[in-house]
């Protein structure tokens, strides 16, 4: 048995590939509210999965989610650094190439007019609202994976919301009639 087919026999990575299989389509959109591009939340979704491969012995299997998402929020924050970074380094970057959605033109243009509001908040609040209205996390929840108080995480949700709604995007969309800012949250 060649020593790579021993390593991923003895590591549970049998495991790791049906937990990764199964919660691909939500980190992916998770990561698409974060990031506002598909590419780079493709690219976030996997750089957290190899992060979480590597450490898959020591991840708390009965938290398993909490653990993932966590890294996947503080993947995303590192991303900001780093761009900050790169675009002081780099100011003319080339444009991406967007992938082309197939649904229809009225989702189309909600979904493009809700990514630019959220463009516009802060990264914290953006994580706040993400992990409250499309996660569906409580406050406290919220708290922990941010690794800071509840008070804090209804400020920035407070005035991230107040941000969205006078958001001309944001109220171009048609989703300011809702009592929040992503359709279906609850």
């Amino acid at each position: 048995m060649p020593q790579y087919e021993r390593f991923a026999a003895s590591s549970g990575s049998t495991d790791f590939a049906a937990y990764a299989g199964a919660a691909w389509a939500r980190l992916l959109r998770t990561a698409l509210l974060l990031t506002g591009d598909y590419h780079e939340a493709e690219d976030l979704v996997q750089t957290t999965l190899a992060k979480v491969y590597a450490r898959w012995g020591r991840v708390p299997h009965e938290d398993v989610d909490f653990y993932v998402r966590r890294s996947l929020v503080n993947n995303n924050l590192n991303r900001i650094r780093r761009r900050r970074v790169t675009h002081l380094l780099m100011p003319f970057l080339p444009e991406r190439v967007h992938q082309p959605d197939n649904g229809h033109a009225e989702s189309v243009e909600r979904r493009a007019a809700v990514m630019e509001a959220l463009a516009t908040l802060s990264a914290r609040q953006r994580t706040v609202l993400v992990l409250r209205y499309w996660e569906d996390l409580a406050e406290t929840d919220i708290a922990e994976v941010l690794d800071c108080s509840i008070g804090t995480v209804k400020t920035h949700a407070r005035r991230g919301l107040a941000a969205l709604r006078s958001h001309p995007a944001f109220d171009a969309s048609g989703a300011s009639d809702r009592s929040h800012p992503v359709s279906g949250a609850h």
